[in-house]
């Protein structure tokens, strides 16, 4: 009852947002609320370059907590689903459990709860109204207070406060990567007839509390001289990576909009001939580089120019 009160008031905070008689922090916090709970299925759409994915979403909350269905509707067949914290893929034709890391929130969840660095970090505009899917939104921009991130523009469900469309632009207004909602049905109208079904009854360790897989937090002594201003450590660890045969070191770093990845690894036998290289998908810039018999890897929802800065000022600080 606690959270519906909440949720209420979020909602009524957004609409007098919409009407101009509250601060856009307010209506931002409505936002990120919204995602999580707000019940909602459609289809959207991912699109960078030529490239495009379709994918169906579906999201309930209700006694249980909260359910969500993700499927890809293109190519090879693609699910995923998450409740309390689970997270199960479907792999070799059957469902599995997975660690939940592997499935963190992106579209339509594109706020975090915590929007205090927000502000920090970007100017956030209002750009008018518009329409996403045959709902009427009030669109938001967040241009950066530097060169070293993308701007990104948002079109927010006038009603229910629901991220309904996400633009990441460059610094000559282009679009990089968007998504977009294409159908959607919000509150009663969504499809929960899924969460009955026999595929959610039958999930492996559905019901039990979640076991945290992830590796434990260390210090490891790999630091990041030149970060972007506002970038703030969230995690560092140690963990196993597919195809190594020694760990690697992960730092993540986020200004609570995009983040960025840094993997530090041992050098493989073959890897001390590898070029240095820069590649993308979308708004995601990958850059690696060997350097003294290690090879650093980062990846970041960045512009190139913030992945190689940030590359060329890793260091060991030892213990």
């Amino acid at each position: 009852m606690k959270a519906w009160v909440g949720f209420c008031g979020l909602l009524l905070t957004f609409n007098v947002c919409a009407a101009g008689g509250q601060s856009t922090s307010d209506m931002l916090k409505a936002i990120a609320f919204a995602g999580h709970q707000t019940d909602y299925s459609g289809v959207f759409v991912y699109q960078y370059g030529n490239h495009v994915e379709t994918s169906r979403i579906s999201h309930i909350v209700d006694a249980n907590g909260e359910y969500e269905k993700l499927e890809g509707l293109d190519g090879p067949k693609r699910e995923i689903i998450r409740h309390h914290g689970q997270v199960w893929c479907y792999r070799q034709n059957q469902m599995v459990q997975v660690e939940s890391q592997q499935g963190k929130d992106k579209f339509p969840m594109l706020l975090p709860n915590q929007l205090s660095a927000l502000s920090e970090n970007y100017k956030v505009r209002e750009m008018g109204t518009d329409r996403v899917a045959g709902h009427e939104t009030r669109v938001l921009l967040f241009q950066p207070r530097d060169k070293l991130r993308y701007s990104r523009k948002i079109w927010v469900d006038k009603d229910t406060g629901l991220l309904l469309k996400s633009a990441v632009l460059n610094d000559k207004n282009q679009i990089v990567e968007q998504y977009a909602f294409t159908e959607l049905k919000v509150g009663k109208d969504a499809d929960r007839s899924w969460i009955a079904s026999d595929e959610v009854k039958n999930l492996p360790g559905l019901g039990q509390m979640s076991a945290d897989k992830a590796a434990p937090a260390v210090n490891s002594g790999w630091v990041v001289d030149e970060l972007p201003a506002g970038f703030k450590k969230t995690t560092e660890l140690i963990r196993p990576m597919h195809g190594n045969h020694a760990p690697v070191t992960q730092l993540v770093y986020s200004d609570g909009l995009s983040a960025i990845s840094v993997f530090v690894e041992p050098v493989n036998a073959g890897d001390e001939d590898e070029n240095e290289g820069l590649s993308s998908r979308g708004a995601l810039n990958f850059y690696h580089k060997v350097v003294d018999n290690h090879v650093y890897h980062v990846v970041g929802e960045v512009p190139p120019i913030t992945v190689i800065q940030v590359l060329n000022s890793i260091r060991y600080n030892g213990k």
